[in-house]
Protein backbone atom coordinates (compact mmCIF):
# COMPACT_ATOMS: atom_id res chain seq x y z
CA UNK A 1 0.00 0.00 0.00
CA UNK A 2 1.91 3.23 -1.12
CA UNK A 3 2.40 5.85 1.79
CA UNK A 4 0.54 9.04 2.06
CA UNK A 5 1.92 12.25 0.16
CA UNK A 6 3.90 14.59 2.22
CA UNK A 7 1.61 17.46 1.85
CA UNK A 8 3.14 21.05 0.81
CA UNK A 9 2.83 24.79 1.93
CA UNK A 10 -1.14 26.17 1.14
CA UNK A 11 -1.96 27.50 -2.09
CA UNK A 12 -4.82 28.24 -4.02
CA UNK A 13 -5.81 24.80 -5.81
CA UNK A 14 -9.03 22.99 -6.69
CA UNK A 15 -10.31 21.83 -4.15
CA UNK A 16 -10.65 18.47 -5.70
CA UNK A 17 -6.86 18.40 -5.71
CA UNK A 18 -6.49 20.24 -2.22
CA UNK A 19 -4.09 18.29 -0.06
CA UNK A 20 -4.56 18.97 3.60
CA UNK A 21 -2.03 21.07 4.56
CA UNK A 22 0.09 21.07 8.13
CA UNK A 23 2.74 23.92 6.70
CA UNK A 24 3.10 25.80 10.29
CA UNK A 25 3.93 29.25 9.56
CA UNK A 26 4.42 30.40 13.46
CA UNK A 27 7.05 27.64 13.78
CA UNK A 28 9.56 30.49 13.26
CA UNK A 29 9.58 34.60 13.43
CA UNK A 30 8.14 34.69 10.20
CA UNK A 31 4.81 36.38 10.20
CA UNK A 32 3.96 33.92 7.08
CA UNK A 33 2.94 35.80 3.73
CA UNK A 34 0.60 38.11 2.70
CA UNK A 35 -1.56 35.83 0.91
CA UNK A 36 -1.82 33.80 3.14
CA UNK A 37 -2.94 36.99 5.99
CA UNK A 38 -6.69 35.94 6.11
CA UNK A 39 -6.01 31.57 5.30
CA UNK A 40 -7.18 30.87 9.08
CA UNK A 41 -10.38 32.40 9.00
CA UNK A 42 -11.27 31.42 5.25
CA UNK A 43 -10.19 27.40 5.98
CA UNK A 44 -13.08 27.43 8.54
CA UNK A 45 -16.18 28.17 5.94
CA UNK A 46 -18.41 25.25 4.52
CA UNK A 47 -16.77 24.49 0.87
CA UNK A 48 -21.00 23.88 -0.20
CA UNK A 49 -21.83 22.35 -4.05
CA UNK A 50 -24.80 21.65 -5.35
CA UNK A 51 -25.97 18.54 -7.02
CA UNK A 52 -23.81 14.72 -6.77
CA UNK A 53 -20.30 14.69 -6.65
CA UNK A 54 -18.10 11.43 -6.80
CA UNK A 55 -13.90 11.57 -6.06
CA UNK A 56 -12.08 8.51 -6.63
CA UNK A 57 -8.08 9.44 -5.03
CA UNK A 58 -5.30 6.91 -5.34
CA UNK A 59 -1.84 7.16 -4.46
CA UNK A 60 0.26 5.56 -7.26
CA UNK A 61 3.44 5.94 -5.19
CA UNK A 62 4.74 8.07 -2.29
CA UNK A 63 5.01 10.86 -4.33
CA UNK A 64 2.41 10.65 -7.08
CA UNK A 65 -1.51 10.68 -6.82
CA UNK A 66 -4.26 10.55 -9.50
CA UNK A 67 -8.17 11.75 -8.69
CA UNK A 68 -11.13 11.23 -10.71
CA UNK A 69 -13.80 13.64 -10.10
CA UNK A 70 -17.65 13.32 -11.66
CA UNK A 71 -19.83 16.23 -10.85
CA UNK A 72 -23.77 16.36 -11.47
CA UNK A 73 -25.38 20.00 -10.93
CA UNK A 74 -28.68 21.11 -12.40
CA UNK A 75 -27.82 24.80 -11.24
CA UNK A 76 -24.35 24.97 -12.70
CA UNK A 77 -23.94 22.76 -15.79
CA UNK A 78 -20.63 24.41 -16.66
CA UNK A 79 -19.70 22.68 -13.73
CA UNK A 80 -20.94 19.48 -14.34
CA UNK A 81 -18.51 17.17 -15.73
CA UNK A 82 -15.78 15.04 -16.05
CA UNK A 83 -12.14 15.73 -14.69
CA UNK A 84 -8.93 14.01 -14.32
CA UNK A 85 -6.42 15.26 -11.93
CA UNK A 86 -2.78 14.53 -11.31
CA UNK A 87 -0.28 15.66 -8.46
CA UNK A 88 3.31 15.12 -7.97
CA UNK A 89 5.45 15.74 -4.51
CA UNK A 90 8.91 15.54 -5.25
CA UNK A 91 11.74 14.34 -3.21
CA UNK A 92 13.68 17.91 -1.68
CA UNK A 93 12.44 18.44 1.98
CA UNK A 94 12.78 21.26 4.18
CA UNK A 95 10.93 19.32 6.74
CA UNK A 96 8.78 16.56 7.59
CA UNK A 97 6.32 18.38 6.58
CA UNK A 98 7.57 19.93 3.42
CA UNK A 99 8.58 18.31 0.47
CA UNK A 100 9.14 19.88 -3.15
CA UNK A 101 8.79 20.30 -6.22
CA UNK A 102 4.43 20.19 -6.41
CA UNK A 103 2.86 20.14 -9.41
CA UNK A 104 -1.16 19.63 -9.52
CA UNK A 105 -3.18 19.86 -12.32
CA UNK A 106 -6.78 18.82 -13.81
CA UNK A 107 -8.08 18.68 -17.19
CA UNK A 108 -11.59 17.83 -18.53
CA UNK A 109 -12.96 16.18 -21.97
CA UNK A 110 -13.24 19.73 -23.43
CA UNK A 111 -9.60 20.09 -22.87
CA UNK A 112 -10.18 22.98 -20.32
CA UNK A 113 -7.07 23.01 -17.99
CA UNK A 114 -5.69 23.99 -14.80
CA UNK A 115 -2.36 23.92 -13.58
CA UNK A 116 0.37 24.58 -10.53
CA UNK A 117 3.70 24.59 -10.13
CA UNK A 118 5.46 25.19 -6.31
CA UNK A 119 9.00 24.99 -5.98
CA UNK A 120 11.43 25.65 -3.42
CA UNK A 121 15.06 26.47 -4.08
CA UNK A 122 16.02 27.21 -0.55
CA UNK A 123 14.09 27.90 3.09
CA UNK A 124 13.95 31.11 1.83
CA UNK A 125 12.68 31.38 -1.38
CA UNK A 126 9.42 30.06 -3.41
CA UNK A 127 8.09 30.53 -6.13
CA UNK A 128 4.69 29.61 -7.84
CA UNK A 129 3.45 29.19 -11.35
CA UNK A 130 -0.40 28.27 -11.86
CA UNK A 131 -1.69 28.99 -15.06
CA UNK A 132 -5.35 27.59 -17.12
CA UNK A 133 -7.32 26.82 -20.28
CA UNK A 134 -11.01 27.63 -20.24
CA UNK A 135 -12.40 27.77 -23.01
CA UNK A 136 -9.29 28.63 -25.64
CA UNK A 137 -8.31 31.93 -23.58
CA UNK A 138 -4.93 31.21 -21.80
CA UNK A 139 -4.37 32.71 -18.23
CA UNK A 140 -1.23 32.68 -16.51
CA UNK A 141 0.44 33.85 -12.93
CA UNK A 142 3.72 33.30 -11.53
CA UNK A 143 5.08 34.77 -8.26
CA UNK A 144 8.19 34.85 -6.24
CA UNK A 145 8.30 34.32 -2.29
CA UNK A 146 11.14 35.59 -0.10
CA UNK A 147 11.14 34.34 3.44
CA UNK A 148 13.37 36.40 5.65
CA UNK A 149 13.85 36.27 9.43
CA UNK A 150 11.27 38.23 10.72
CA UNK A 151 9.65 39.43 7.11
CA UNK A 152 8.34 38.51 3.91
CA UNK A 153 7.87 39.73 0.68
CA UNK A 154 6.66 38.67 -2.59
CA UNK A 155 6.32 39.79 -6.16
CA UNK A 156 3.70 38.07 -8.66
CA UNK A 157 3.07 39.11 -12.11
CA UNK A 158 -0.54 37.71 -14.02
CA UNK A 159 -1.44 37.71 -17.84
CA UNK A 160 1.49 40.18 -18.62
CA UNK A 161 0.96 40.56 -22.60
CA UNK A 162 4.57 42.81 -23.80
CA UNK A 163 3.26 43.65 -26.84
CA UNK A 164 0.31 44.80 -26.10
CA UNK A 165 1.22 46.21 -22.46
CA UNK A 166 -1.34 44.68 -20.25
CA UNK A 167 -1.20 42.76 -17.05
CA UNK A 168 -1.19 42.96 -13.62
CA UNK A 169 1.72 43.56 -10.89
CA UNK A 170 0.95 42.97 -7.24
CA UNK A 171 3.91 43.62 -4.76
CA UNK A 172 3.92 42.31 -1.03
CA UNK A 173 5.88 43.05 1.93
CA UNK A 174 4.85 42.04 5.38
CA UNK A 175 6.90 43.02 8.74
CA UNK A 176 7.03 41.55 11.89
CA UNK A 177 7.06 44.62 14.47
CA UNK A 178 6.70 42.69 18.14
CA UNK A 179 6.23 39.51 18.75
CA UNK A 180 2.42 39.16 18.08
CA UNK A 181 1.96 42.27 15.99
CA UNK A 182 2.91 42.56 12.02
CA UNK A 183 2.31 45.26 9.81
CA UNK A 184 2.55 45.30 5.94
CA UNK A 185 1.49 46.55 2.67
CA UNK A 186 -0.06 45.44 -0.62
CA UNK A 187 0.86 47.79 -4.18
CA UNK A 188 -1.40 46.81 -7.03
CA UNK A 189 -0.66 48.28 -10.67
CA UNK A 190 -2.86 47.22 -13.78
CA UNK A 191 -2.70 48.11 -17.52
CA UNK A 192 -4.96 46.70 -20.06
CA UNK A 193 -7.95 48.34 -22.17
CA UNK A 194 -10.79 47.32 -19.80
CA UNK A 195 -9.05 49.69 -17.04
CA UNK A 196 -10.49 53.17 -16.67
CA UNK A 197 -7.76 55.61 -17.66
CA UNK A 198 -6.12 52.82 -19.33
CA UNK A 199 -4.04 51.58 -15.91
CA UNK A 200 -4.20 52.00 -12.27
CA UNK A 201 -2.71 51.70 -8.70
CA UNK A 202 -4.21 50.74 -5.50
CA UNK A 203 -2.27 50.55 -2.18
CA UNK A 204 -3.41 48.69 0.72
CA UNK A 205 -2.28 48.34 4.35
CA UNK A 206 -2.53 45.41 6.50
CA UNK A 207 -1.87 44.01 10.13
CA UNK A 208 -2.15 40.91 11.60
CA UNK A 209 -2.34 40.26 15.33
CA UNK A 210 -1.31 36.91 16.73
CA UNK A 211 -3.09 36.35 20.43
CA UNK A 212 -2.43 32.57 22.71
CA UNK A 213 -5.37 31.06 20.70
CA UNK A 214 -6.92 33.98 18.58
CA UNK A 215 -6.04 35.69 15.06
CA UNK A 216 -7.19 38.93 14.21
CA UNK A 217 -6.20 40.45 10.82
CA UNK A 218 -7.14 43.01 8.45
CA UNK A 219 -6.55 45.24 5.36
CA UNK A 220 -7.26 48.43 4.27
CA UNK A 221 -7.74 50.09 1.32
CA UNK A 222 -7.54 53.96 1.49
CA UNK A 223 -8.49 54.67 -1.85
CA UNK A 224 -10.99 52.21 -2.07
CA UNK A 225 -12.55 53.17 1.71
CA UNK A 226 -12.75 49.24 1.73
CA UNK A 227 -11.95 47.06 4.83
CA UNK A 228 -11.67 43.16 5.01
CA UNK A 229 -11.12 41.88 8.32
CA UNK A 230 -10.82 38.58 9.93
CA UNK A 231 -10.80 36.93 13.29
CA UNK A 232 -9.92 33.61 13.97
CA UNK A 233 -10.43 31.75 17.34
CA UNK A 234 -9.32 28.18 18.22
CA UNK A 235 -11.55 27.22 21.30
CA UNK A 236 -10.54 23.36 21.85
CA UNK A 237 -8.94 20.89 19.85
CA UNK A 238 -12.21 20.41 18.38
CA UNK A 239 -14.05 23.86 17.88
CA UNK A 240 -13.12 26.84 15.98
CA UNK A 241 -15.01 29.65 15.25
CA UNK A 242 -14.48 32.69 12.98
CA UNK A 243 -15.80 36.05 11.98
CA UNK A 244 -14.99 38.14 8.72
CA UNK A 245 -16.51 41.76 7.72
CA UNK A 246 -16.02 43.08 4.35
CA UNK A 247 -16.98 46.88 4.05
CA UNK A 248 -16.80 49.65 1.07
CA UNK A 249 -17.63 53.38 1.86
CA UNK A 250 -17.56 53.42 -1.80
CA UNK A 251 -20.36 51.02 -2.64
CA UNK A 252 -21.89 51.80 0.81
CA UNK A 253 -21.94 47.48 1.29
CA UNK A 254 -21.19 45.94 4.47
CA UNK A 255 -20.98 42.08 4.82
CA UNK A 256 -20.40 40.62 7.68
CA UNK A 257 -20.04 36.59 8.22
CA UNK A 258 -19.73 33.94 10.91
CA UNK A 259 -18.24 30.62 10.40
CA UNK A 260 -17.29 27.39 12.73
CA UNK A 261 -15.88 24.05 12.11
CA UNK A 262 -16.52 20.80 14.42
CA UNK A 263 -14.84 17.64 14.80
CA UNK A 264 -16.29 14.72 16.46
CA UNK A 265 -13.32 12.69 16.67
CA UNK A 266 -15.48 9.14 17.84
CA UNK A 267 -17.46 10.04 15.34
CA UNK A 268 -15.10 10.71 12.45
CA UNK A 269 -17.18 13.26 11.18
CA UNK A 270 -16.51 17.24 10.67
CA UNK A 271 -19.37 19.97 10.39
CA UNK A 272 -18.59 23.27 9.16
CA UNK A 273 -21.12 25.91 8.94
CA UNK A 274 -21.76 29.60 8.39
CA UNK A 275 -24.24 32.66 8.78
CA UNK A 276 -24.00 35.75 7.22
CA UNK A 277 -25.93 39.34 7.08
CA UNK A 278 -27.88 38.31 4.04
CA UNK A 279 -29.29 35.26 5.45
CA UNK A 280 -27.59 32.99 3.64
CA UNK A 281 -27.16 29.76 5.78
CA UNK A 282 -24.52 27.24 4.26
CA UNK A 283 -23.27 23.76 6.11
CA UNK A 284 -21.33 21.09 4.80
CA UNK A 285 -21.08 17.44 7.11
CA UNK A 286 -17.86 15.16 6.24
CA UNK A 287 -18.41 11.48 7.62
CA UNK A 288 -15.82 8.62 7.21
CA UNK A 289 -17.52 5.14 6.55
CA UNK A 290 -14.84 3.63 8.34
CA UNK A 291 -13.70 0.85 8.16
CA UNK A 292 -14.14 1.19 4.57
CA UNK A 293 -12.28 4.14 2.77
CA UNK A 294 -15.24 6.46 2.12
CA UNK A 295 -15.97 9.50 3.04
CA UNK A 296 -19.56 11.20 2.65
CA UNK A 297 -20.15 14.54 2.13
CA UNK A 298 -23.61 16.49 2.22
CA UNK A 299 -23.89 20.07 1.75
CA UNK A 300 -26.99 22.36 2.25
CA UNK A 301 -27.05 26.27 1.46
CA UNK A 302 -30.52 28.56 2.04
CA UNK A 303 -31.00 32.11 1.96
CA UNK A 304 -33.72 33.40 3.80
CA UNK A 305 -33.50 37.41 2.46
CA UNK A 306 -36.87 37.13 1.29
CA UNK A 307 -39.26 34.27 3.08
CA UNK A 308 -41.76 34.13 0.33
CA UNK A 309 -38.75 33.19 -2.35
CA UNK A 310 -36.35 31.39 -0.03
CA UNK A 311 -33.37 29.54 -1.84
CA UNK A 312 -32.11 26.03 -1.03
CA UNK A 313 -29.11 24.08 -3.00
CA UNK A 314 -28.43 20.40 -1.95
CA UNK A 315 -25.10 18.40 -2.60
CA UNK A 316 -24.24 14.92 -2.11
CA UNK A 317 -20.52 13.39 -2.44
CA UNK A 318 -18.74 10.40 -1.78
CA UNK A 319 -14.70 10.37 -1.61
CA UNK A 320 -13.13 7.05 -2.16
CA UNK A 321 -9.34 7.44 -1.12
Amino acid sequence: QPSSLTPPPSTDVPPELKIPNVFKEEVSNNPGTFEELHRKCKELFPQTFEGGRFLVSKGLSSHFQVSHTLTMSQLSPQDSGYKFGATYIGTKQYSPSEAYPVLMGDIDPSLNLNAHIIHAFSKKVRTKLQSSVQEGKFMGQGSVDYLGDDFSTTLTLGNIDLLNKTGVIVGHYLQRVTSSVALGAELVYQRGPRVPGGEITVLSLASKITGENWLFTANVCPSAVAAHCCYYHKVNEQLHIGAELESSLMTRESVGKGCYQLEIPGGNAMFRGSIDTNWTVEAVLEKKLMPLPFTLQLSGTANFANIQKSQYRFGIGLVLG
